[in-house]
C-alpha cells in the first residue's frame, strides 16, 4: 500500500507508482494535454495499480463516445482484479455503472465515496461532472459544499475544489459567492481553466460583457498553450460576450480562428460550441457560408453515441441547419429506439426527442411546428444538463420560431420574460 498526495490509501507497487498516478490525475484536473501519456507512465510503474485502471476507464467515458463504453467496462474489470480497499472497490463499482449507462447509480457511488473520503478529488470531479449533465443544480452545488471543510491551502488541488464550488454556486444563481470562490481559485493558479470559466459564467449571467471579454483575455496567456480542447470553450464564452455587445463579426472571427479553427475536431464539446454559436449567429441573420456542412459531417458520425441528450441536440442543429434530411431522420429514429435501460433514456424520451424534433422543424423551415414542440418542454430543458448559458440557445430558438411563425402574443411574452431575467439582452430581439 502507498499514500497518494492527499493522504488516501492506494494499492500501488511503490511510492513512485503512486506519484506517477498523482501526476496524471493532476493533469486531468488542469484540463492538460498530457493526461494520457502521464497515465501510461503510471502503468509503466505499476501495471496492476487499480486506480490507474479506474482513471483510464473514466478517460474513455469522458470522451463522450459511445463506442468507448466497452473499453471503459474492461478497464473496470481490470481494476476489480487488483482493488484491495473499500474505496477502490467503490470506484470500480461507480465506473462499471457509468459504463453501463447507469450514470445516476455512478454518481451515487461517487457521493458515497466522498462521505468517507472527502479528499478524493477524482470522486469530487466526477460527481461534479455527472450532476452537471443530469441538470441536477442543487446536487451540483451541494456536492462540493459537503467536502469543502476537509480542504484548505495545505491540501494539493485546493484551487480546483474552489473552482468547482464556484461553478456549482453560479449555476444555482448565487453569483456573488460564485465569483469570490472562482477568483480565489484563479489567484491560486491562473492556468486553472475551470475556475476562469466559472467566473466567465457569472459575468455572462449578469450581462457584464465588456468585463467578460477582458477576463478571458487577461487570463488567456496562462491557459492557451496548456489546456486541451476546453480552451475552445473559453473562447466560445468570449464570443458570447461579443454577441451581447452586438459584435457579430468578432464572434465569427473567434469561431473561425479560435474555437473552430481545427475543423477536423469531432470532440463533443467542440461540436456543441460550434453548433450553438452558428445558431446564435443565424438568429442575427449571419450567413454560415458552408460552416454548417462542415460541422454536420462530424455530427453525423456521433449520432449513435447516445451519451447525453444535451450533445444530441447540438448534433441535430448541425444536421438540420445543413439540410441533411437523411441525417436528421436517422438521428430521430435512433432516439426513438432507445431501450429505456439507461439513466439518460427518460430524458431523451421526455425532453431530448421533442427538442430535437423542434430543431429539425426549424431547419426545415417549419417554425410553427418548432414552436409547438419546444414551448411545452421549455421549463424541462434543465434536465438536458449543460449550463444556463449553453441552454439559452434553445430559448433563443423559441423566440425566433415565435417570430417566424407569426405568434406575436407569445413573442411579446417571451421578450418580457427575457428582459426581466437578463436586462439588456432583448434589444436585438425587438427587430
Amino acid at each position: 500500500m502507498a499514500l497518494d498526495k492527499r493522504g488516501l490509501e492506494l494499492t500501488a507497487a511503490s511510492d513512485e507508482a503512486a506519484a506517477a498516478l498523482d501526476t496524471a490525475l493532476d493533469d486531468f484536473l488542469a484540463f492538460g494535454r498530457q493526461a494520457g501519456p502521464l497515465l501510461k507512465a503510471a502503468f509503466d510503474a505499476d501495471a496492476e495499480m487499480p486506480m490507474a485502471h479506474v482513471l483510464q476507464g473514466c478517460f474513455f467515458l469522458l470522451m463522450g463516445v459511445g463506442a468507448l463504453r466497452p473499453r471503459a467496462a474492461r478497464s473496470g474489470e481490470q481494476a476489480d482484479r487488483f482493488a484491495a480497499t473499500a474505496r477502490e472497490r467503490a470506484h470500480v463499482d461507480a465506473l462499471s455503472r457509468w459504463a453501463a449507462g447507469d450514470t445516476a447509480g455512478a454518481v451515487r457511488r461517487f457521493e458515497d465515496i466522498l462521505l468517507d473520503h472527502p479528499r478524493d478529488i477524482l470522486a469530487i470531479r466526477l460527481a461534479h461532472y455527472l450532476h452537471f449533465y443530469h441538470g441536477a443544480l442543487a446536487q451540483h452545488r451541494d456536492s462540493v459544499a459537503r467536502v469543502l471543510p476537509a480542504w484548505d491551502e495545505t491540501v494539493p488541488g485546493y484551487g480546483y475544489v474552489l473552482g468547482m464550488r464556484a461553478f456549482g454556486l453560479e449555476e444555482a444563481g448565487d453569483y456573488a459567492r460564485a465569483e469570490a470562490f472562482g477568483r480565489r481559485a484563479v489567484a491560486i493558479d491562473p492556468s486553472d481553466a475551470w475556475s476562469v470559466h466559472a467566473v466567465a459564467h457569472v459575468m455572462e449571467m449578469q450581462g457584464r460583457a465588456s468585463e467578460g471579454i477582458a477576463w478571458v483575455r487577461e487570463n488567456e496567456v496562462h491557459w492557451e498553450n496548456r489546456v486541451h480542447n476546453f480552451r475552445h470553450h473559453l473562447w466560445w464564452h468570449q464570443a458570447l460576450f461579443h454577441l451581447a455587445l452586438d459584435e457579430a463579426d468578432a464572434a465569427l472571427n473567434l469561431y473561425d480562428n479560435r474555437f473552430r479553427a481545427d475543423e477536423a475536431s469531432d470532440d463533443v464539446l467542440d461540436i456543441a460550441n460550434a453548433a450553438s454559436m452558428l445558431l446564435r449567429l443565424h438568429f442575427r441573420g449571419i450567413d454560415a457560408e458552408g460552416r454548417w456542412e462542415e460541422l454536420a459531417h462530424h455530427a453525423a458520425a456521433r449520432i449513435a453515441d447516445g451519451v447525453f441528450p444535451f450533445f444530441d441536440a447540438h448534433y441535430m442543429a448541425a444536421l438540420a441547419m445543413a439540410g441533411d434530411t437523411d441525417g436528421v431522420r436517422t438521428h430521430l429514429d435512433i432516439m426513438a429506439a432507445r431501450s429505456g435501460e439507461t439513466t439518460a433514456d427518460a430524458v431523451y424520451n421526455d425532453v431530448g426527442r421533442p427538442l430535437c424534433g423542434a430543431i429539425a422543424a426549424f431547419g426545415a423551415g417549419k417554425p410553427r411546428r418548432c414552436f409547438e414542440l419546444l414551448e411545452p418542454i421549455r421549463y424541462d430543458l434543465v434536465r438536458l444538463g449543460g449550463s444556463h448559458a449553453q441552454r439559452d440557445v434553445f430559448t433563443q430558438l423559441l423566440i425566433a420560431a415565435s417570430k417566424e411563425a407569426g405568434h406575436e402574443r407569445e413573442r411579446r411574452a417571451l421578450l418580457a420574460e427575457r428582459a426581466a431575467l437578463k436586462p439588456g439582452a432583448v434589444a436585438f430581439w425587438m427587430h
